[in-house]
């Protein structure tokens, strides 16, 4: 049983409207293994997603925003 939680910020480059990010934030945070996904209102371009690593893997994640059809790029935490 995993006793911790990672974090990966996850940079966009599109400019994402309000409804995009709560689409986007919704769909990652029900995603098996992940336990949020939030944008802050004044940082839109940076996504920092919680996940647990033995469900989730952060390729996955990168690839589930890049499946989308956004420009996104890993920063790490």
């Amino acid at each position: 049983m995993n006793k911790y939680d990672v974090a990966v910020v996850m940079h966009i480059d599109e400019e994402l409207s309000d409804a995009e990010i709560h689409t986007l934030e919704h769909d990652l945070s029900f995603s098996p293994g992940i336990l949020s996904a939030c944008m802050n209102e004044r940082t839109r371009h940076l996504m920092v997603v919680d996940y647990d690593p033995e469900q989730a893997y952060s390729y996955d994640i990168l690839s589930n925003v890049r499946d989308r059809g956004y420009h996104a790029a890993l920063i790490g935490l």
